[in-house]
Protein backbone atom coordinates (compact mmCIF):
# COMPACT_ATOMS: atom_id res chain seq x y z
CA UNK A 1 0.00 0.00 0.00
CA UNK A 2 1.51 3.46 -0.87
CA UNK A 3 1.37 5.85 1.80
CA UNK A 4 1.19 9.66 1.32
CA UNK A 5 2.98 12.69 2.88
CA UNK A 6 1.11 15.99 3.99
CA UNK A 7 4.13 18.31 2.70
CA UNK A 8 4.08 22.50 2.38
CA UNK A 9 6.97 23.97 0.73
CA UNK A 10 7.97 27.27 -0.11
CA UNK A 11 11.60 28.70 -2.67
CA UNK A 12 13.25 31.20 -2.71
CA UNK A 13 14.89 32.47 -6.35
CA UNK A 14 16.68 35.17 -8.13
CA UNK A 15 17.24 35.90 -11.98
CA UNK A 16 20.96 35.34 -12.37
CA UNK A 17 20.27 35.92 -16.48
CA UNK A 18 17.96 38.33 -17.69
CA UNK A 19 18.35 36.92 -21.40
CA UNK A 20 17.97 33.22 -20.65
CA UNK A 21 15.21 33.93 -18.25
CA UNK A 22 13.54 36.17 -21.12
CA UNK A 23 14.24 34.19 -24.19
CA UNK A 24 15.17 30.54 -23.19
CA UNK A 25 11.97 29.45 -21.59
CA UNK A 26 8.23 30.69 -22.13
CA UNK A 27 6.70 30.46 -18.66
CA UNK A 28 9.76 30.72 -15.61
CA UNK A 29 6.96 30.57 -12.91
CA UNK A 30 5.39 27.12 -13.91
CA UNK A 31 8.81 26.06 -14.69
CA UNK A 32 10.17 26.31 -11.39
CA UNK A 33 7.25 25.13 -9.69
CA UNK A 34 7.12 22.01 -11.73
CA UNK A 35 10.96 21.51 -11.39
CA UNK A 36 10.53 22.25 -7.01
CA UNK A 37 7.85 19.42 -7.10
CA UNK A 38 9.95 16.71 -8.89
CA UNK A 39 13.09 17.18 -7.19
CA UNK A 40 10.88 17.17 -3.45
CA UNK A 41 8.75 13.99 -5.04
CA UNK A 42 12.38 12.44 -6.08
CA UNK A 43 14.18 13.40 -2.67
CA UNK A 44 11.12 12.38 -0.23
CA UNK A 45 10.23 8.82 -2.32
CA UNK A 46 14.25 7.72 -1.56
CA UNK A 47 13.96 8.61 2.71
CA UNK A 48 12.57 7.81 5.80
CA UNK A 49 9.52 8.34 7.01
CA UNK A 50 11.17 9.65 10.58
CA UNK A 51 13.94 12.41 9.36
CA UNK A 52 11.00 13.98 7.10
CA UNK A 53 8.92 14.49 10.05
CA UNK A 54 11.77 15.83 13.26
CA UNK A 55 15.07 16.60 12.22
CA UNK A 56 15.92 15.46 8.98
CA UNK A 57 14.32 18.30 7.24
CA UNK A 58 17.68 20.84 6.63
CA UNK A 59 19.18 17.95 4.90
CA UNK A 60 16.04 17.27 2.41
CA UNK A 61 15.88 20.90 1.99
CA UNK A 62 19.81 21.55 0.51
CA UNK A 63 19.06 18.38 -1.52
CA UNK A 64 16.04 19.34 -2.87
CA UNK A 65 17.37 22.58 -3.67
CA UNK A 66 20.20 21.25 -5.63
CA UNK A 67 18.02 19.37 -7.61
CA UNK A 68 15.99 22.54 -8.64
CA UNK A 69 18.92 24.04 -9.33
CA UNK A 70 20.65 21.16 -11.72
CA UNK A 71 17.07 21.17 -13.81
CA UNK A 72 17.32 24.98 -14.21
CA UNK A 73 20.17 24.96 -15.53
CA UNK A 74 19.92 22.18 -18.23
CA UNK A 75 16.99 24.40 -19.20
CA UNK A 76 19.24 27.50 -19.51
CA UNK A 77 16.44 29.37 -17.89
CA UNK A 78 18.79 32.09 -16.18
CA UNK A 79 17.19 31.54 -12.52
CA UNK A 80 18.92 30.92 -9.07
CA UNK A 81 17.50 29.07 -6.18
CA UNK A 82 18.47 30.45 -3.20
CA UNK A 83 16.37 28.80 -0.28
CA UNK A 84 14.37 25.84 -0.16
CA UNK A 85 11.60 25.75 2.87
CA UNK A 86 9.72 22.68 4.46
CA UNK A 87 6.86 24.52 6.39
CA UNK A 88 4.67 21.54 7.54
CA UNK A 89 5.20 17.63 7.32
CA UNK A 90 2.60 15.84 8.83
CA UNK A 91 2.33 11.90 8.79
CA UNK A 92 -0.76 10.34 7.09
CA UNK A 93 -3.62 9.81 8.48
CA UNK A 94 -3.24 5.42 8.38
CA UNK A 95 -0.23 5.89 10.78
CA UNK A 96 -0.65 8.92 13.10
CA UNK A 97 -1.16 6.35 15.75
CA UNK A 98 1.50 4.33 14.97
CA UNK A 99 3.90 7.45 14.63
CA UNK A 100 2.92 8.94 17.73
CA UNK A 101 3.87 5.98 19.43
CA UNK A 102 7.12 5.83 18.06
CA UNK A 103 8.00 9.14 18.58
CA UNK A 104 6.85 8.09 22.51
CA UNK A 105 9.37 5.03 22.41
CA UNK A 106 12.14 7.77 21.11
CA UNK A 107 11.52 9.54 23.56
CA UNK A 108 11.51 7.18 26.29
CA UNK A 109 15.07 6.15 24.77
CA UNK A 110 16.53 9.55 25.37
CA UNK A 111 15.29 10.17 28.91
CA UNK A 112 16.35 6.42 29.72
CA UNK A 113 19.77 7.24 28.10
CA UNK A 114 20.30 10.39 29.94
CA UNK A 115 19.74 9.00 33.10
CA UNK A 116 22.08 5.99 32.14
CA UNK A 117 24.77 8.83 31.18
CA UNK A 118 24.02 10.61 34.18
CA UNK A 119 24.68 7.58 36.31
CA UNK A 120 28.12 7.02 34.42
CA UNK A 121 28.87 10.54 35.23
CA UNK A 122 28.29 9.70 39.11
CA UNK A 123 29.53 6.37 39.63
CA UNK A 124 33.04 6.05 37.35
CA UNK A 125 34.76 9.02 38.90
CA UNK A 126 33.74 7.76 42.26
CA UNK A 127 35.42 4.30 41.00
CA UNK A 128 38.23 5.74 39.82
CA UNK A 129 38.86 7.83 43.01
CA UNK A 130 38.38 4.50 44.99
CA UNK A 131 40.67 2.62 43.00
CA UNK A 132 43.20 5.35 43.39
CA UNK A 133 43.26 5.31 46.64
CA UNK A 134 43.51 2.15 46.86
CA UNK A 135 46.73 1.83 45.05
CA UNK A 136 48.08 4.40 46.86
CA UNK A 137 47.70 3.12 49.87
CA UNK A 138 49.04 -0.09 48.63
CA UNK A 139 52.14 1.55 46.83
CA UNK A 140 52.57 3.59 50.53
CA UNK A 141 52.30 -0.37 52.31
CA UNK A 142 54.70 -1.61 49.57
CA UNK A 143 57.03 1.22 50.94
CA UNK A 144 56.73 0.57 54.36
CA UNK A 145 57.17 -3.07 54.29
CA UNK A 146 60.37 -2.35 51.67
CA UNK A 147 62.05 -0.15 54.12
CA UNK A 148 61.67 -2.36 57.24
CA UNK A 149 63.20 -5.13 55.27
CA UNK A 150 65.93 -3.31 53.58
CA UNK A 151 66.63 -1.85 57.24
CA UNK A 152 66.55 -5.72 58.79
CA UNK A 153 69.16 -7.30 56.45
CA UNK A 154 71.47 -3.76 56.54
CA UNK A 155 71.43 -4.55 60.39
CA UNK A 156 71.75 -8.36 59.84
CA UNK A 157 74.77 -7.35 57.61
CA UNK A 158 76.26 -5.16 59.72
CA UNK A 159 76.50 -7.69 62.67
CA UNK A 160 77.93 -10.17 60.73
CA UNK A 161 80.42 -7.67 59.36
CA UNK A 162 81.40 -7.06 62.96
CA UNK A 163 81.24 -11.32 63.71
CA UNK A 164 83.46 -12.28 60.40
CA UNK A 165 85.64 -9.52 61.63
CA UNK A 166 86.23 -10.61 65.92
CA UNK A 167 84.09 -13.99 66.20
CA UNK A 168 84.58 -14.64 69.74
CA UNK A 169 83.75 -11.06 70.89
CA UNK A 170 80.87 -10.72 69.03
CA UNK A 171 79.38 -14.10 70.34
CA UNK A 172 80.46 -13.47 73.80
CA UNK A 173 78.04 -9.36 72.88
CA UNK A 174 75.57 -11.29 71.66
CA UNK A 175 74.83 -13.52 74.16
CA UNK A 176 75.48 -10.96 77.13
CA UNK A 177 73.04 -9.03 75.24
CA UNK A 178 70.47 -11.91 74.89
CA UNK A 179 70.79 -12.99 78.43
CA UNK A 180 70.72 -8.78 79.45
CA UNK A 181 67.39 -8.90 77.91
CA UNK A 182 65.93 -12.43 79.13
CA UNK A 183 66.62 -11.86 82.58
CA UNK A 184 66.10 -8.64 83.39
CA UNK A 185 62.76 -9.07 84.72
CA UNK A 186 62.99 -12.38 86.25
CA UNK A 187 64.11 -12.51 90.33
CA UNK A 188 67.54 -13.52 90.48
CA UNK A 189 69.50 -16.35 92.67
CA UNK A 190 73.29 -16.70 92.43
CA UNK A 191 74.90 -19.79 93.41
CA UNK A 192 78.62 -19.86 93.85
CA UNK A 193 80.07 -23.64 94.10
CA UNK A 194 83.09 -22.06 96.10
CA UNK A 195 81.47 -20.17 98.99
CA UNK A 196 79.26 -22.95 99.28
CA UNK A 197 75.79 -21.72 98.38
CA UNK A 198 73.88 -19.09 97.83
CA UNK A 199 75.70 -15.70 97.31
CA UNK A 200 73.25 -12.88 98.73
CA UNK A 201 72.42 -10.98 95.50
CA UNK A 202 70.91 -7.59 95.55
CA UNK A 203 70.42 -5.44 92.42
CA UNK A 204 71.50 -2.32 91.65
CA UNK A 205 68.05 -0.69 91.91
CA UNK A 206 67.28 -2.25 95.12
CA UNK A 207 70.66 -0.63 96.66
CA UNK A 208 69.59 2.76 94.79
CA UNK A 209 66.14 2.39 96.72
CA UNK A 210 67.80 2.34 99.81
CA UNK A 211 70.27 4.71 99.45
CA UNK A 212 67.72 7.03 99.02
CA UNK A 213 65.81 5.85 102.14
CA UNK A 214 68.86 6.57 104.32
Amino acid sequence: MKILLILTFQFFWVIKDAGNFLFRIQSPIETVKAASETAMREVIAKSQLQPILTKGRSIIEIEVQEIIQSILDEYESGIQITQVQTQKADPPDQVIDAFRDVQAARADMERSKNEAEAYANDVIPRARGDAAKILQEAEAYKKQVVAAAEGEASRFVAIYNEYAKAKQVTQERMYLETMEKVLADIDKVIIDRKAGGVVPYLPLPELSKKGSNN
